[in-house]
């Protein structure tokens, strides 16, 4: 099927691609990178005529002074003439060549339709049935067939990454170990050669420019650890544009003369990875520095009386494992384990106390006392999920809305015992609207208005709940909270609350105020800024007995007897 290429044709075109698509190159047809006419071979041979070379500048024609300013900069890539012996350039497919190895560029399924165009129609129809038969392969890493039909020994299948710019350090990772496992790989199946075309593609979006950078470097840093076990790496380009690409960015990486390495430093990008070609994260580096030394103690000796200039030096001296010291390690406030293990105390300790009044029936008062961050971090959370709620069932009931104004301008919130129907009500839907509706009114002094009017006849949450509730609305509910006027209290809401001021909160709860009468609330609150369900004035009626007042059955408003 292939057809070799004469030697002579191929040496003068310096790498250029074959006539047609069944010609049979092998590696010493192609120029060496090390070639001292490959530069001036490179540059005009395979120029496309269509492409300017304006937007890729020489990095080799480098402006005056830089090698002067360079010249005392250690190279990062110095001039190795072996490595540089392994290297060739050819423009052209790289199944054309006599090697022992080519790469493939294929996706996670490993199907034709994916891999390098024209690769499986040239190896013949056995490769796909075989990479059928591998079960993919993932991204970043690589896996090997044989090459059938090919004039290579074996085909290598690499999945690269798709790129976004979010996400460019793990593009170029995950690139720079495809290019890494293919030549891990090649050692392990005792080949020498390889030829590497570009693997990414269009279609995962990923720039020319900076693959080539990836692709070259890790190449350059693998031949520093494995060149006696790599004969040859083939960088292969099929168009123009990654031509010139590679043509101006092999000199930084492998520079064949000082002049190259001095050029080099000063044009090579700041971050060229770590020992293996991949992105350096200073974030994620582990830090380990030796522990101070421990001091043996000696038996105490008599002291000896030291010159004034002794004396400061053993001050200086005695401060010495300040330099062992990480200030990230000593930044920390508090060890998490001994913060866990407290926090275990203080839940053993409260289960322990709360236990007399989940006996008598309050509910659950257990748990330790959150912290100020732990509070505004719960409540947060509550309130984020309520803006994201449709709470209007729980809002129709009108269990808690929004008055007006006390007798001091400081907004009420009004809250009717009797509507709370817990049996029918989802308490966690409701703490979420609780949340949404005091969010606005919490942040200055406010009132709370509770008429517990005929509310004994329901199912009331136990004091766990409202603890629970007290932790949700923050400290800021607890600081601004001015009053809680309960109206037509019994003796059952009395006891409740006295539990609350003695297990809960003394703070929040020795602000309520029990008030007997609607009259006696309007002197706290004006009557105009509360809107009151009629069956609360029917149950002041039957509870006081209309003493010292009248009520407008039309219009609900209280008169004084006279």
């Amino acid at each position: 099927m292939y057809r070799t290429v004469a030697t002579a044709t191929t040496a003068t075109r310096g790498g250029s691609p074959t006539d047609s698509g069944d010609c049979v190159v092998s590696l010493d047809q192609v120029p060496r990178w090390s070639n001292a006419d490959h530069r001036s071979s490179l540059e005009y041979d395979n120029e496309d005529p269509s492409f300017s070379n304006k937007y890729f500048p020489d990095p080799l024609t480098s402006q005056s002074g830089a090698e002067s300013s360079s010249s005392w900069i250690v190279s990062r890539f110095p001039v190795d003439h072996e490595i540089n012996s392994k290297i060739y350039l050819w423009r052209g497919n790289p199944w054309n060549l006599e090697v022992d190895a080519v790469v493939n560029s294929t996706n996670e399924n490993m199907d034709e339709a994916h891999c390098s165009p024209g690769l499986h129609a040239a190896a013949g129809p056995g490769l796909a049935e075989e990479c059928a038969a591998l079960g993919g392969c993932r991204t970043g890493m690589a896996k090997v067939t044989k090459a059938y039909d090919l004039p290579a020994r074996r085909v290598i299948h690499t999945v690269g990454p798709k790129y976004a710019v979010k996400y460019h350090t793990a593009a170029e990772n995950a690139l720079s170990h495809c290019y890494r496992s293919c030549l891990e790989l090649l050692i392990e199946n005792g080949l020498q050669s390889i030829a590497m075309g570009c693997i990414y593609t269009e279609a995962k979006n990923y720039p020319r420019e900076p693959a080539a950078h990836v692709a070259i470097r890790t190449v350059r840093r693998f031949l520093e650890k494995q060149k006696d076990k790599i004969a040859a790496v083939v960088f292969c380009t099929t168009t123009s544009t990654d031509t010139e690409i590679y043509k101006r960015l092999l000199p930084l990486y492998f520079p064949r003369d000082k002049l190259e390495e001095e050029v080099a430093m000063s044009k090579l990008p700041a971050d060229v990875g770590d020992e293996n070609g991949e992105t350096i994260i200073d974030e994620r580096k582990i830090r380990i520095k030796p522990l101070p030394k421990k001091n043996i103690p000696k038996p105490p000796k008599a002291p000896v009386d030291l010159p004034v200039s002794d004396v400061g030096l053993v001050r200086r001296n005695s401060s010495y494992l300040d330099s062992f010291l990480d200030p990230a390690f000593m930044s920390l406030i508090k060890d998490p384990d001994q913060r866990r293990k407290e926090q275990w105390e203080k839940t053993a300790q409260a289960q322990g106390g709360w236990n007399c009044a989940k006996m008598l029936g309050f509910g659950d008062l257990g748990g330790p006392p959150l912290s100020a961050a732990e509070e505004y971090s719960l409540h947060s959370r509550y309130l984020a999920k309520a803006n994201s709620l449709h709470l209007s069932e729980i809002a129709e009931m009108k269990i808690v809305y929004r008055g007006g104004v006390d007798s001091e301008g400081r907004p009420v919130m009004v809250v009717v015992g009797a509507h709370f129907l817990l049996r029918c009500l989802d308490l966690e839907r409701f703490i979420h609207y609780v949340v949404k509706e005091f969010e606005p009114i919490i942040q200055k002094p406010y009132t709370i208005v509770y008429f517990h009017s005929a509310a004994s006849l329901q199912l009331q949450p136990d004091l766990g709940w409202m603890r629970r509730v007290q932790q949700i609305l923050g400290r800021k509910h607890q600081r601004n909270l001015h009053a809680i006027y309960v109206l037509h209290p019994t003796f059952g809401l009395k006891a409740a609350i006295f539990a609350l001021q003695l297990f809960v909160d003394n703070l929040v709860w020795k602000k309520v105020v029990y008030v007997d009468r609607l009259l006696q609330l309007f002197r706290y609150v004006p009557r105009e800024q509360l809107t009151i369900p009629d069956f609360v004035f029917q149950h002041d009626l039957e509870v006081n007995g209309g003493k010292g007042l009248i009520v407008d059955p039309r219009t609900k408003y209280v008169y004084h007897r006279p």
